[in-house]
C-alpha cells in the first residue's frame, strides 16, 4: 500500500477509536456528543496532542459528513412541522434571525469590517445548535413546555434559513472582493442559483421516483442503499458543477427523496453513516482551534463568548415577548438558544472559501463558538433556577379583586390535550372553570370556541389571583414544565390554603417534592400507564371492577410507593392479599354456539362441575336473581357468576365448550330444592 493509503487508514482508525468512547461517555453523562467531538478535535488535533497531523485527510472525510448532514436535513424536512409550529416558526424564527443578523452586522461594521463580512458574521451568530438544545430538552422532558415549543419553532426556522444563507455566500464573496453590495448583484446571483436549483430539482423529481420504485421492486436492500448514496453524491456534484456548494445539492437530493413513501426507510439506513461522518466533521472543526491563540487571547475570547450569549439571549427574549410569551418562558428560551449552532461551522467553512473569514477572525469565531456550545448544557440546567429567582425578585401585584368572578370553580393551568379533555368534561357536567394558557395561537382558537381562557404566566401571583385562585375549589396543573409548576404551587397555596391542588407530572421521582410543596395529589404519567396495563390484565382474569379499583387505590397509595419499590406496612400488605384472595364476580353472555343453550341449570350442574355459582341471569334487560334449577338458558342470556378466579374460568369453559365436559361434571347429581337451585 502507498504511504497516502496508510495515512488515510491510520486517521480513520484513530477517529473511530476516539468517537466510540466519546459517544459512550457523553451519553452516560446525558450531554450531547457533539460537544465531546469538538473537545476531542481540540485535544487530538495538530494544535493539541498532535495525534492527528494530516488534517487534509480529515477535512475530506468531513466534507462527506457535511453532505450527509444536509442530505438528512432534506429528508426530514416536513411541511407538517412548519404548519404545526405556526407563528413560532414564521414570526419567531424569522424575527430572531433578522434581529440577530442585523445586530451582529452593525457591531461588526463599527469594528471596520466590510458590509459583506458583517452580514456573514450576522449569519454565523443567528444560528443556534438544534442538536444540543433538543437533546437537552428531550432529556429534561421540556419539549412540550412553552419555552420548549418556542425554541423548537425558532430552531426549525434557523435550519431552513441555512439554505438561503448558503445561496448568498457567493454573492457576499463577490461583494467582499468588490467592496460593495448592490441589490442588482444580489438578485442576479440569487436568480442564477435558484434557477439552477429549480432545473435540477424538476429533472430529478421526474427521474428519482421512477428509479426508487424500480429498485424497491427488486427487494434488494443493498441496491436501494447504493442508489440513495448515488443520488445524494450525484446531485451534490451536479450543483457543485453549477457553481453552488456540495451541501446544497445534498439538501436538494434529500428534499426530493423525502416526497417518496420510502423516505423513512432511507433515513434509517443513512443515519449511522451520517452520524459517523458528521462526528468527523465536528472533530475536524475542533482541530482548527489553536490552543496557543486561546491561551494568548483568553480574556478577549471569554468576553466575546459572554457578550454573544447575552446578545442572543436578549434578542430571543425580545422575540418571545413580541409573540406575547411570559417573561419566564422568554428568558428560558433565550438562554437555551444563546450558543452558536453546528450549521454555523458549515457556513464558516464555506465562507472561508469565498474569503469572508480568515486568520485571527476565524480563530476567534472557532474559539467563541466552541465555548458557547460547551457552556450550553450547564446554562440550560441552571436556567430554571435563574428564572425562578428572577420571578421572586419581580414585584407582583398583591391586590386581589374584592369579589371573585367565580366561586368554587376549577382552574386549569395549561390547555394541552389533558387540559382540553378536562375542560370538555367540566363543561358537560356544568361545573364552572377557567383556563390559564400562554400560547397565543391556542388562546385565540379556544376563545373562538367560547372557552373561558385567560392569557397569563402561572408563576405570577397577580395572574393567579386574576384567575380566581383565592375563591377556587380546585386547580389542576396540566403542563409539562416542572420548574414552573413548583413555583406556582407555592403561590397558589399561599393565596388559598384550602384549595385542592392536582398536579400532572412526567416522572414519579418528582412526586415527593411536589407533595412537599403543597400538592394534594400528583399524577405521574409513567406510572399511570402501568396502572392501565395491569388493570386490563386483571380484567382478563375476570376480576370485577370494584376489586380492580381497590388495587389501583393501593398502587396510588402515598404516591405510587408500591411501584417505586418502597415497602408498604403490614396492614396494607394484608389488605392487598385479602383482596386478591376474595371471591370475584364475572359476567358471561350465552352465544348461539354455546353448549349450554336449551339446557337447565339442573342439567348443567355448574356448581358441582366448577365450583362457581350462578347468582343471577339477565334476560331482555330484566334480572332474575337466585334462579331456580329448572331455569332454561337461551341465547343472549347473561349469567352472573360468583367464584374464585380458577372456578370462574372453569365455569365459562364449561358453558362454552360442549357436552363432553358437561357430562363429566353432571354425573346425575342435580339437587332440586330452591336453595340448591340458587347455587346453579
Amino acid at each position: 500500500m502507498h504511504d497516502s493509503e496508510i495515512t488515510i487508514l491510520r486517521e480513520l482508525i484513530i477517529l473511530l477509536a476516539v468517537s466510540l468512547p466519546i459517544t459512550f461517555l457523553f451519553h452516560k453523562a446525558k450531554l450531547p456528543a457533539l460537544v465531546g467531538f469538538l473537545i476531542t478535535g481540540v485535544l487530538i488535533g495538530p494544535h493539541g496532542a498532535a495525534v492527528i497531523t494530516e488534517t487534509q485527510v480529515v477535512e475530506r472525510l468531513a466534507d462527506v459528513g457535511v453532505v450527509l448532514l444536509l442530505f438528512t436535513v432534506g429528508l426530514e424536512f416536513s411541511l407538517e412541522d412548519i404548519i404545526r409550529s405556526g407563528r413560532r416558526f414564521l414570526l419567531g424564527g424569522g424575527f430572531q434571525v433578522v434581529l440577530t443578523t442585523g445586530a451582529v452586522a452593525g457591531i461588526a461594521i463599527l469594528f471596520q469590517y466590510t458590509l459583506a463580512q458583517a452580514v456573514f458574521f450576522g449569519f454565523l451568530a443567528s444560528l443556534s445548535s438544534t442538536a444540543i438544545v433538543l437533546k437537552m430538552y428531550s432529556d429534561r422532558a421540556e419539549l412540550d413546555t412553552a419555552h420548549g415549543r418556542l425554541s423548537t419553532g425558532i430552531l426549525l426556522f434557523q435550519d431552513m434559513a441555512v439554505v438561503p444563507m448558503m445561496l448568498l455566500l457567493p454573492v457576499l464573496g463577490e461583494a467582499g472582493a468588490a467592496g460593495v453590495i448592490t441589490p442588482l448583484s444580489v438578485l442576479m446571483s440569487l436568480g442564477k442559483a435558484v434557477l439552477g436549483l429549480v432545473v435540477v430539482f424538476l429533472a430529478a423529481r421526474q427521474v428519482v421516483p421512477l428509479l426508487l420504485h424500480q429498485v424497491v421492486r427488486l427487494r434488494n436492500r443493498e441496491m436501494l442503499f447504493l442508489l440513495v448514496v448515488l443520488l445524494c453524491l450525484g446531485t451534490a456534484w451536479i450543483t457543485f458543477s453549477l457553481g453552488l456548494s456540495l451541501a446544497l445539492g445534498a439538501f436538494l437530493a434529500g428534499l426530493i427523496i423525502a416526497e417518496s413513501e420510502y423516505s423513512h426507510h432511507i433515513v434509517a439506513d443513512i443515519l449511522p453513516f451520517r452520524d459517523y461522518f458528521a462526528s468527523i466533521f465536528f472533530i475536524s472543526i475542533g482541530m482548527l482551534l489553536r490552543t496557543d491563540y486561546f491561551l494568548a487571547h483568553w480574556p478577549l475570547l471569554l468576553g466575546l463568548t459572554t457578550g454573544l450569549a447575552l446578545l442572543k439571549t436578549g434578542l430571543v427574549t425580545v422575540t418571545a415577548a413580541v409573540l406575547r410569551y411570559p417573561v419566564r418562558s422568554s428568558l428560558l428560551a433565550g438562554l437555551a438558544l444563546a450558543q452558536v449552532g453546528e450549521f454555523s461551522f458549515l457556513l464558516a467553512d464555506q465562507g472561508a472559501r469565498f474569503g469572508l473569514i480568515a486568520g485571527e477572525t476565524f480563530q476567534a469565531f472557532i474559539n467563541t463558538s466552541i465555548l458557547t456550545m460547551v457552556a450550553t448544557p450547564f446554562i440550560i440546567q441552571a436556567a430554571p433556577w435563574f428564572a425562578d429567582r428572577l420571578s421572586m425578585l419581580r414585584p407582583d401585584s398583591t391586590e386581589q379583586p374584592a369579589v371573585c368572578a367565580l366561586t368554587g370553580h376549577t382552574i386549569i393551568a395549561g390547555y394541552g390535550l389533558n387540559g382540553q379533555n378536562l375542560a370538555r368534561t367540566l363543561r358537560a357536567t356544568r361545573i364552572p372553570y377557567s383556563v390559564l394558557e400562554v400560547n397565543a395561537d391556542t388562546i385565540r382558537k379556544a376563545r373562538d370556541e367560547g372557552e373561558p381562557i385567560i392569557y397569563g404566566d402561572i408563576t405570577r401571583e397577580d395572574v393567579l389571583a386574576r384567575a380566581g385562585v383565592p375563591c377556587a375549589r380546585i386547580i389542576v396543573f396540566a403542563i409539562s414544565d416542572f420548574s414552573a409548576t413548583r413555583l406556582a404551587i407555592r403561590i397558589v397555596r399561599r393565596l388559598n390554603p384550602s384549595i385542592f391542588i392536582l398536579v400532572r407530572t412526567r416522572y414519579a421521582a418528582e412526586v415527593d417534592e411536589l407533595q412537599a410543596l403543597g400538592a394534594d395529589q400528583v399524577i405521574a404519567e409513567e406510572f399511570e400507564t402501568s396502572i392501565e396495563i395491569f388493570s386490563r390484565v386483571l380484567h382478563q382474569y375476570h376480576v370485577p371492577g370494584n376489586i380492580i379499583a381497590s388495587q389501583i387505590s393501593l398502587v396510588r397509595f402515598d404516591g405510587y410507593k408500591m411501584l417505586r419499590g418502597i415497602s408498604l406496612d403490614q396492614e396494607k400488605i394484608g389488605k392487598l392479599a385479602a383482596l386478591f384472595a376474595a371471591a370475584t364476580v364475572d359476567n358471561m353472555q350465552v352465544q348461539p354456539e354455546c353448549a349450554c343453550v336449551g339446557k337447565t341449570l339442573k342439567e348443567l350442574d355448574i356448581r358441582r362441575a366448577s365450583g362457581a355459582t350462578v347468582i343471577a341471569i339477565v334476560r331482555n334487560g330484566e334480572a332474575a336473581t337466585n334462579p331456580g334449577p329448572e331455569f332454561m338458558l337461551h341465547v343472549d342470556d347473561i349469567l352472573v357468576l360468583l367464584g374464585a378466579h380458577k372456578e370462574l374460568d372453569m365455569a365459562v369453559d364449561l358453558l362454552k365448550r360442549g357436552e363432553e365436559k358437561t357430562d363429566t361434571g353432571m354425573g346425575g347429581h342435580g339437587d332440586t330444592g330452591t336453595s340448591d337451585a340458587g347455587t346453579g
